[in-house]
């Protein structure tokens, strides 16, 4: 176990990260982030965004080597983000519609309104993500490197022809992508996490420090 001192060593990147919108946020060992390569198989059975970024598999690390990966870093921050975006249960059974025109006028719009707003907040969890990952660079962690929950944002449609990423210097892996069970690694982290979301939806962020 890891000595409380040396995880208490990197509050001031928990502080900040609280200073930038999360909601709460950990520190924990590298070991306690949980790798599984049956989160990757979800990633590739039902998801519409499967092979749509480069963030997404199949261009992304397999959980195998993202294990290995892992294995190299002492710390991690893990982070959880509460959306603006809101959904009641009624809503929710609206969200996954393939065609929003064939909704009610009223749904469609409180629809588009919630991606509207929970895309706007995923871009924001990003930019603070890559500000704590850059932080922990300057303080002498350069290998530090930051996920986040879902699929890539910044673009309406992704290079995936050409696999250069037009936003290198922003764009980072979704964690379910490489493998992370987000609801043990919470869970680890002694971090809450509620599915199906009862309003407002939650997304999640790592950090790998060392």
């Amino acid at each position: 176990m890891a000595a409380k001192n040396e995880l208490e060593k990197f509050d001031f990147l928990r502080k900040l990260a609280l200073e930038l919108g999360a909601s709460d946020a950990k520190v924990i060992p590298a070991k306690k982030v949980v790798v599984e390569d049956r989160v990757v198989l979800k990633c590739k059975v039902g998801c519409n965004n499967y092979g749509k970024t480069l963030a997404c598999p199949p261009y992304t690390p397999s959980a195998e080597e993202f294990r290995k990966i892992v294995s190299e870093y002492s710390y991690a921050l893990f982070m959880k983000f509460t959306s603006k975006a809101q959904a009641d249960p009624e809503l929710q059974k609206s969200l996954s519609a393939s065609d929003t025109s064939k909704l009610p006028k009223e749904t469609k719009e409180k629809v588009d309104k919630f991606w509207a707003s929970w895309k706007y907040d995923k871009k924001e969890m990003l930019t603070s993500v890559v500000k704590l990952e850059k932080e922990a660079m300057r303080s002498g962690y350069s290998l530090a490197v930051s996920f986040v929950s879902g699929s890539c944002q910044l673009c309406d449609k992704c290079q995936t022809e050409t696999r250069i990423c037009v936003h290198p210097d922003m764009a980072r892996y979704s964690e379910d992508a490489v493998g992370v069970n987000v609801k043990k690694t919470a869970k680890n982290a002694e971090i809450q996490f509620i599915f199906p979301f009862p309003k407002n939806p939650e997304s999640f962020a790592l950090l790998l420090i060392d």
